[in-house]
């Protein structure tokens, strides 16, 4: 999420170190403080950013290098008609208060010449300390120290007010809050984007888009979903009232304006015409389990419904390969994105058997990110983020990446089928124990 907003506003990591994975303090080069401030309007992962005037492996090597940070930028902040506070921030380990003040008035040599204002303070100043990941195995002294002026706060707060539980309009398969604004940060959503989810169930992804200033539209072949009709998802509730809506979710966080459409359609079958452009794609395709996969067929392929019923609005439907969905909607991306727009979309994995093998590609469009959500020891999925690079030719039609070469797509046999479909059995397996 962060390395998709920097390419977004700017900055980059500090060529000084490199990202740890397993730390939570990251150092970045960013050009200036509004850009630090515009980074942290959009992240919900990070919960804090820091001008940093020093850092060390040690309480030494800190005060050295806060020494060594230039004074003409440290004495705005520390001027007589000023107010500060000094925080203390330890990961994975807890300080009494007597360490916290030692550790504070350690900081003397600093010049501080505002006064203490432990409320409302002008400036806070942080020190943050790493004290590894494993508490088992908690080490005496700090494994990093980092010393900084507070800039910004990420976003949590946007997790618990756009909660799927106060949500109008909710389905089995809603996405949460906190996973659907970060797919609309690995999308590089911006104010003013058309951005469009062609599996939106009841919307859950459009409304992170939309907070972030995007026009959002979806498509889903399910007519009931769509319409807000038939049974409810909801805890004593049988069905869905008359309101209840893609757009009602849209209005509830004041988003309404950023609303398109929503329309019944057949993902299989794209229905824009040529040069409609999206500036990203940002969906959670059915995997077969909890969500049906289907699409519309033809008199000749085994019939679904034969007439049209109020649980089912096409006239005929037929099963949708997993493989099938995952190919259509790489086809669709490659053609229907704007150059440098982005594919985010979820692919089940069985653990044992993965490997970066089975993910799909397209030769107009770059992976950029493959990023694992564990559900249980043997089953996640990915979130998989994808860049278009190349326009879309006729040649492109039908091709899918196999053993390093671009072939033709010949149906679901030949597109690892034999792998997804063993993907979506075991999964449902194990959510049939986990129900039991």
């Amino acid at each position: 999420e962060i390395t998709s907003l920097l390419s977004l506003y700017g900055g980059q990591f500090s060529g000084e170190q490199e990202i740890r994975v397993n730390s939570p303090f990251w150092i970045l080069n960013i050009p200036s403080e509004e850009t630090a401030r515009g980074l942290m309007k959009r992240t919900v992962c990070a919960k804090s950013i820091f001008e940093l005037w020093g850092h060390g492996r040690s309480a030494g090597e800190l005060y050295a290098s806060l020494k060594n940070y230039p004074m003409d930028k440290m004495l705005p902040y520390l001027q007589s008609d000023s107010t500060y506070k000094v925080h203390i921030h330890t990961f994975n380990k807890t300080l009494t208060q007597a360490q916290k003040i030692k550790k504070i008035d350690a900081l003397e040599f600093l010049p501080f010449k505002g006064k203490v204002n432990l409320k409302n303070p002008e400036h806070s100043f942080w020190i943050l300390e790493d004290y590894g990941m494993d508490p088992n195995n908690v080490p005496e002294e700090p494994l990093h120290l980092y010393f900084g002026r507070w800039i910004a706060d990420g976003q949590r707060e946007l997790i618990e007010s756009y909660s799927v539980k106060k949500r109008h309009f909710i389905g089995n398969t809603s996405m949460d809050a906190c996973l659907s604004f970060i797919m609309a940060n690995h999308g590089r959503v911006k104010p003013n984007d058309v951005v469009y989810d062609p599996f939106v169930g009841t919307g859950g992804l459009l409304i992170s888009s939309a907070h972030f200033g995007a026009y959002v539209c979806g498509t889903d072949i399910d007519y009931n979903t769509i319409h807000g009709l038939g049974k409810a998802s909801r805890k004593n509730q049988k069905w869905r009232g008359p309101d209840e809506n893609i757009r009602a979710n849209l209005r509830q966080y004041g988003l309404e304006k950023y609303y398109l459409d929503a329309l019944v359609s057949d993902s299989s079958r794209p229905i824009w015409r040529k040069g409609m452009l999206f500036d990203a794609i940002i969906t959670d395709p059915p995997y077969g389990i909890r969500e049906a996969t289907r699409r519309t067929g033809s008199q000749r392929e085994t019939v679904k419904s034969a007439e049209r019923s109020t649980e089912n609005h096409i006239f005929v439907s037929s099963n949708y390969h997993l493989s099938d969905i995952f190919f259509d909607l790489l086809k669709f991306a490659a053609e229907y994105l704007v150059m440098g727009g982005r594919l985010v979309y979820w692919l089940p994995i069985y653990r044992p058997e993965y490997t970066e093998e089975i993910i799909p590609r397209h030769p107009c469009l770059k992976l950029i990110s493959n990023c694992e959500q564990m559900l249980s020891s043997h089953t996640s999925r990915r979130l998989i983020t994808m860049e278009k690079v190349k326009e879309f030719k006729d040649q492109d039609q039908n091709s899918y990446l196999l053993d390093g070469q671009y072939m033709p797509y010949r149906g679901h046999n030949s597109f690892r089928e034999k792998y997804f479909s063993g993907v979506t059995k075991r999964i449902a397996k194990e959510e049939k124990d986990n129900q039991k």
